[in-house]
């Protein structure tokens, strides 16, 4: 048993006894009923939730592959039986979509049938999806047909009816359910792995994130060539401001410009602009690109829509 005892109040005896949630999942199915009377749903619909959960792993490690405390992304769809194969082909097609829009690359990837004897005992269908991590290949995400076990277990426990009623063919039933559910710790552990690069440039070790830009924490960093020339700086600061309209956009103006390309790198940003004694001749600017590093001069007017095709 992986659950992670604890007991509740000053005293440690069988009165304050109590276990930390295994799973987020539980919780959505006693708040089925509320969501049914409340919100009036048709079916299929959904509910999704993010929290922390907690298992007394024996040998947790990896860096935070495993661990005791964990945060997870779950969702429960609720649906006819009679549709729960393709409503799990459409989820799994959906986690696919998640997976190529955080640039986790199909070679990194396994979508593995989970065998029957394998699978939980209610479960008709289970799709494990393992990455390539660098320790070992292993679980990332899963997707399983629970049919209506939860809701049954919930109804006979509780004695409330947890049924629905289909206004339309005027019957009452259990639904059954797809559950996606993502480890939100192991993601940022696959996409750092998937993403983290390292190279030499000219006899130095450099080292960047090749985020995708929807990921990255700034998509562009402004800097003025040189910090203290205030004409460079003054230009450069309107220019930061005028992109933070429409981006998350980082200022740096500490240290020299390769060492400000370099941290830049580091946190992933896709693009660095540059202002040098140049801009305030033409109103140019230089553009670096983060993977390839290749930089192009540009119009200061034309920032905004450029940035605009290639990190939104």
């Amino acid at each position: 048993n992986t659950m992670l005892k604890t007991f509740l109040g000053p005293v440690e005896d069988e009165t304050g006894l109590t276990y930390l949630r295994p799973e987020t999942a539980q919780g959505m199915f006693v708040n089925f009923k509320n969501v049914v009377d409340s919100l009036h749903p048709k079916i299929p619909f959904g509910m999704a939730q993010i929290g922390k959960a907690f298992r007394n792993e024996i040998t947790p490690g990896n860096f935070i592959f495993r661990t005791r405390e964990f945060e997870q992304m779950e969702i429960e769809y609720f649906i006819k039986e009679s549709e729960w194969e393709k409503q799990f082909e459409y989820w799994l097609s959906e986690m696919k979509k998640w997976l190529r829009m955080i640039g986790l690359g199909d070679a990194n990837l396994t979508f593995r049938e989970v065998p029957a004897e394998d699978r939980a005992h209610y479960s008709k269908r289970t799709v494990d999806i393992d990455y390539n991590f660098p320790f070992k290949k292993d679980e990332l995400y899963g997707i399983a047909y629970r049919g209506d076990f939860d809701l049954k277990n919930h109804q006979e426990a509780s004695g409330q009816d947890l049924s629905y009623f289909d206004e339309e063919k005027k019957e009452r039933f259990i639904p059954h359910v797809i559950e996606p559910t993502f480890g939100v710790d192991r993601t940022f552990l696959a996409v750092l792995s998937e993403h983290y690069k390292e190279e030499e440039v000219k006899g130095e070790q450099r080292v960047y994130l090749s985020l995708p830009p929807v990921l990255a924490p700034y998509k562009v960093a402004v800097f003025p060539l040189l910090a203290n020339k205030p004409q460079l700086g003054e230009k450069a600061k309107t220019i930061y401001e005028n992109l933070k309209q429409s981006f998350m956009v980082s200022w740096d103006d500490i240290g020299n410009i390769g060492k400000r390309y370099r941290r830049q790198d580091e946190i992933g940003t896709p693009f660095c602009v540059t202002v040098d004694f140049e801009t305030l001749e033409d109103d140019t600017v230089t553009v670096r690109d983060r993977d390839t590093m290749k930089q192009e001069r540009m119009k200061v007017g034309d920032l905004t829509e450029y940035f605009k095709k290639h990190v939104s």
